[in-house]
């Protein structure tokens, strides 16, 4: 890890993969050469924020050098005041590595063995227990940023390795070698001001979105397979027409995932009474490209926020000490809520199209429900139902979080972000959506079946073909729920994809 921006994929790496972290020469130089900075403030009468003076709404008391230690480690205990669940390892994961990165440019003023330690505990698989709620956005997500700091001075609990139980931080920290931090001036501010909690979980959802798109356009494209549509619409000179880059994207994906399909090819000719396909089925594109376009932003955002050295206040490059307001949410905020908005239409066109298997009147010759003995047997009725509940709830989710703002610290911080919380938003809807394409799915692949002596394109025959692996095909009823988390779990694991690319090469 050098001074300059991480990537996506170093984060990915780090908080899923467990990727070993190193300081680079570059970035030790930096992190010592800001904090003789600090250290030389340390001893001045002037009282400089952060260092010599409390915090947010009690600045204005200056501290004596005899309590300043004091003043640190009591920063750290009482912002450590989150409440509710755990927070998944994965983002902790990413908040760590993201506040490092920030010690690592050195703007912050904190000594090398801070972020030493950082970096200890990320390749010891230390995870601190941090607790959903108690970020703002705004100054930071200072909570949960103060639990992981907690964590590194041998206070609070963590997890060790990717199912580890709880255990008291200073008990794995000696398991670990790992000597607890005994903070200075301003290393424990230097350690929660920052957006690094709201961020990882953006950068995550990028990931998670790149893979839910493309299955997207996997699910649609059984969709219009299998209820007899026309892909004449998803023809590229069409698609020019209004040159958005994710709508010619997402139609070059359905070109290929339809080509050579005999179910299509079995209705072209001249008796086709279908002039044109639903909405849902024909608009495919346009929404999911849409979707890719507004990813493209969310994910120029976080570029600019992964380049960003975010602290107040900060040791500029020339060494001045400054307050500033960077540590405010909001870009992040904002982009998380568009994403949230995103995900809650596909959940909500995938939906429909689902929904149109299952009615007669709309089917094209499938059997109500696509049951066995419709009737006797209710197929896929419900569940198109839990796809609805689900789709429901991300509308709701879709309400963005940045509108609001609540006043804290005595009106100091009078205006705030809400980031942490557009985040968090964010991944439960992310899950929602894997769960309703995987439903899409599961449905598209038994109306497929359906259609035989038809055949299917070979691409989607193959990601029927994976399916069938867990799943069995048509039927009487049977318990659907873990058919289900099945079908979840082989979009979830990018298998559903990865089969179709069998066949078509790489989706956009």
């Amino acid at each position: 890890m050098g001074t300059g921006p991480l990537s996506f994929a170093d984060v990915v790496a780090v908080a899923r993969g467990y990727a070993v972290v190193e300081l680079s020469a570059e970035a030790e130089q930096e992190i010592t050469a800001s904090r003789k900075v600090i250290e030389a403030l340390a001893g001045d009468d002037q009282p400089h924020y952060g260092v010599s003076t409390g915090f947010g709404a009690l600045a204005t008391r200056h501290i004596p050098v005899e309590l300043r230690a004091q003043l640190q480690r009591s920063l750290i205990r009482s912002h450590a005041a989150g409440s509710g669940p755990e927070v998944e390892t994965e983002v902790v994961r990413a908040m760590l590595l993201l506040r490092l990165s920030t010690l690592a440019t050195g703007r912050t003023g904190v000594r090398l063995q801070v972020a030493r330690t950082y970096a200890a505990m990320l390749n010891a698989r230390m995870t601190p227990v941090v607790r959903e709620y108690g970020s703002l956005g705004c100054s930071g997500d200072l909570a949960p940023l103060a639990h992981c700091a907690l964590a590194a001075t041998g206070e609070g609990t963590v997890r060790v390795g990717p199912a580890g139980n709880e255990v008291p931080a200073r008990e794995a920290l000696d398991n670990a070698g790992i000597e607890p931090l005994v903070l200075a001036e301003k290393e424990g501010l230097a350690l929660i001001n920052g957006t690094d909690g709201m961020l990882g979980m953006l950068v995550l959802a990028g990931a998670d979105l790149h893979s839910l798109l493309k299955t997207a356009d996997l699910t649609a494209a059984m969709s219009v397979e299998a209820q007899l549509g026309t892909d004449a619409v998803f023809a590229a000179d069409l698609q020019k027409l209004r040159p958005h880059p994710g709508q010619a994207a997402s139609a070059a994906n359905l070109r290929a995932l339809l080509a050579n399909s005999a179910i299509m090819e079995s209705h072209r000719g001249p008796d086709c009474t279908r002039v044109q396909d639903a909405y849902s089925l024909r608009c495919s594109p346009q929404v999911h490209g849409a979707a890719r376009d507004t990813l493209s932003h969310a994910e120029a955002v976080a570029e600019r926020e992964l380049a960003s050295a975010i602290d107040n206040p900060v040791v500029t490059i020339d060494g001045r000490v400054e307050s500033n307001g960077n540590f405010h949410g909001a870009p992040v905020a904002y982009a998380a809520d568009f994403l949230a908005i995103v995900v809650a239409d596909l959940a909500s066109i995938a939906e429909r199209r689902t929904d149109r298997f299952l009615d007669v009147a709309r089917s094209r010759g499938l059997p109500a429900f696509l049951a066995n003995d419709p009737g006797v047997d209710s197929g896929h009725m419900i569940a198109q139902y839990t796809q609805a509940a689900i789709v429901s709830e991300l509308k709701r989710l879709a309400a963005p979080a940045s509108v609001d703002s609540i006043p804290s610290s005595a009106m100091q911080e009078d205006h705030v972000s809400m980031g942490w919380s557009a985040a968090r938003k964010l991944r439960r809807a992310i899950d929602g959506l894997r769960r309703v394409l995987a439903i899409e799915l599961l449905t598209g692949a038994r109306a497929l079946d359906l259609r035989a002596p038809l055949s299917p394109a070979p691409a989607t025959a193959a990601v029927v073909a994976g399916l069938r692996d867990h799943v069995p095909g048509p039927g009487s009823d049977r318990f659907l729920a873990p058919e289900i988390e099945a079908a979840v779990d082989y979009v979830a694991s990018g298998a559903a994809v990865r089969a179709a690319e069998t066949v078509t090469g790489p989706l956009q």
